[in-house]
């Protein structure tokens, strides 16, 4: 038996949600939300508010362990956001993909905190983060090996997992998807631990958002790199890192015809994502010295109110089912999702340091991997 898909349409012919989810229902919530409303979510989650990096008990690392330890009975989700060090132009901060991800987090933890369970939010494990190949010799951009990210980011989770944290979820804000992807992968072959693992990069979560539309306050131009919509979300949540009196647009340089490879959130549906070759266009140095594709000139932070409420209310939705079906201290059926036992896994999952509790140290290894 076929069963109809359900979607629910927008004025613009390309942008549709799907109308039997959660998800679409949210999305849709938001793409017809007056402006008014759109306010009065920002106000939920705070936003703006100060970067909460040096705070004291909004990360795992700058809470007192006794009190790290209260949160984490309740609530064993913990946020990892991914930024890097990158050049964005004269107009714009390196760290910019850093504190984008970093208060986005900080406003859903503020929005959880008043609910009663309160998302852990652990610090970035990569300040410098890989890069695709056309960012080669720009200089602001510090460029880590591929297996350098790799290899950090399996042993962050190890040790938030070892720590009591089984619901890990890396929050992108950078373009080496596929490194944090591979990550989570060689992650589950290696250790074979069960728990929730997910990579979001959220510009594509709420990609619709970022299309150019005719209505007021729209984004004009399609997101791609230091442009006008990362400037945008930049002056919503932390303008005083931004210097608009410097801003510079530049476009870069293609080799061959537009309509293969797509841009930052997929708006065109091609055929491959921008990250899946090199070859077709001139690399950053080149054709775009300046650290910028496309117009940032145009940027204003009314423009990023829309896109900055669907993600919060997104990030929301996905912590609140994920600890909907698993409530602090469980993780999915053992067996269901590893090739362990539950009688073996039983002391690795109790709480760290509580009777009869193994660290991952003492996990004994399974599988082809094992010796990695």
């Amino acid at each position: 038996m076929t069963v109809e898909k359900k979607w629910l349409l927008t004025e613009d012919p390309a942008i549709l949600f799907e109308g039997d989810t959660a998800v679409g229902k949210l999305k849709k919530e938001i793409w017809d939300a007056s402006e008014k409303e759109i306010d009065k979510i920002l106000d939920e989650y705070e936003i703006p508010s100060p970067s909460e990096l040096g705070i004291a008990g909004t990360y795992i690392q700058n809470t007192p362990r006794a009190k790290q330890i209260e949160k984490r009975r309740k609530n064993d989700i913990v946020f990892v956001p991914i930024g890097c060090t990158e050049n964005h132009g004269l107009h714009a901060n390196t760290g910019l993909d850093t504190f984008m991800v970093t208060q986005i987090l900080e406003g859903v933890r503020r929005y959880t905190a008043k609910q009663g369970r309160e998302v852990n939010l652990a610090f970035t494990p990569l300040n410098y983060g890989g890069h695709p190949y056309h960012h080669i010799g720009m200089p602001g951009t510090v460029i880590m090996p591929e297996e350098v990210v790799k290899e950090s980011l399996i042993y962050t989770m190890l040790g938030l997992w070892n720590d009591g944290y089984r619901k890990i979820i890396f929050v992108n804000n950078h373009g080496h998807l596929w490194m944090l992807e591979s990550a989570i992968h060689e992650f589950c072959k290696r250790y074979q631990l069960p728990g929730v693992f997910r990579v979001i990069e959220w510009h594509r979560a709420v990609r619709e958002f970022f299309y150019p539309v005719n209505r007021k306050n729209s984004l004009e131009t399609n997101f791609i790199h230091a442009d006008e919509a990362e400037t945008a979300v930049a002056l919503l949540m932390f303008k005083e890192m931004i210097d608009m009196s410097v801003v510079q647009d530049a476009q870069g340089k293609s080799f061959l015809p537009d309509g293969h490879l797509d841009k930052s959130v997929d708006p065109f549906r091609r055929p491959g994502r921008w990250s899946e070759g090199e070859g077709h266009s001139a690399i950053e140095r080149s054709a775009t010295p300046e650290g910028v594709v496309g117009t940032p000139s145009i940027a204003t932070e009314e423009k990023a109110k829309r896109p900055i409420a669907a993600i919060l209310k997104y990030l929301t939705l996905l912590h609140d089912e994920i600890l909907d079906a698993f409530p602090a201290g469980t993780v999915p059926p053992v067996e269901e999702m590893t090739l362990r036992t539950a009688e073996e896994m039983e002391p690795f999952l109790r709480e760290p340091l509580s009777e009869g509790w193994k660290s991952v140290d003492e996990l004994p290894r399974i599988g082809i991997f094992e010796r990695l």
